[in-house]
């Protein structure tokens, strides 16, 4: 075969079950799409076809019969963030029966209450600030012990963040 004929090559359809034939540049524009979505589903697990198959696909995995669940994961599976709590994807979905106002009145309701606390008790509200922002019981003992002073380490923040929780409960819920 010369080098200036273009090599004529075949798709294959799996709808109509049927051999198309096309040049060497459609057959590649037309598989470069499908060889990717290929790769990737068989990094990720999705896709067991054997490689005497691979002429099959046609990247419509949803109808494939070598389509596999690989490593996607459940909404309920628990998951560990970076400080090593657990939690699940579905508790970082929004609530569709949770409305403005509500979420307003709770924001208020949280202004509110620091707006007090930090009259009565400046190193409280500071501990409620640290632990919004996500900081750990160290980081909230060093914190303390820059912005206050005094002997600040973690047991007595943990103190701490204990009493001034359980005040706000306490207010929250009407209790004196």
């Amino acid at each position: 075969m010369p080098n200036n004929e273009k090599k004529e090559r075949k798709i294959y359809i799996r709808s109509t079950k049927q051999w198309v034939p096309v040049t060497e540049e459609i057959y590649r524009e037309y598989y470069r799409p499908i060889w990717r979505l290929q790769k990737e589903a068989q990094k990720n697990g999705q896709c067991v076809c054997p490689k005497s198959k691979l002429w099959i696909c046609d990247s419509d995995c949803a109808t494939c019969e070598y389509h596999a669940a690989g490593n996607t994961i459940s909404l309920d599976a628990p998951i560990e963030n970076g400080d090593g709590d657990e939690f699940s994807l579905i508790d970082t979905l929004e609530d569709p029966t949770s409305n403005f106002s509500d979420i307003l009145v709770d924001k208020l309701l949280l202004e509110q209450l620091l707006d007090e606390l930090a009259e009565r008790d400046p190193e409280g509200k500071r501990i409620c600030e640290l632990i919004m922002d996500g900081s750990s019981k160290t980081e909230i003992a060093d914190t303390l012990r820059r912005e206050f002073g005094g002997g600040w380490y973690k047991s007595k923040a943990v103190y701490r963040e204990k009493q001034v929780l359980g005040q706000l409960r306490k207010r929250i819920l009407g209790l004196k």
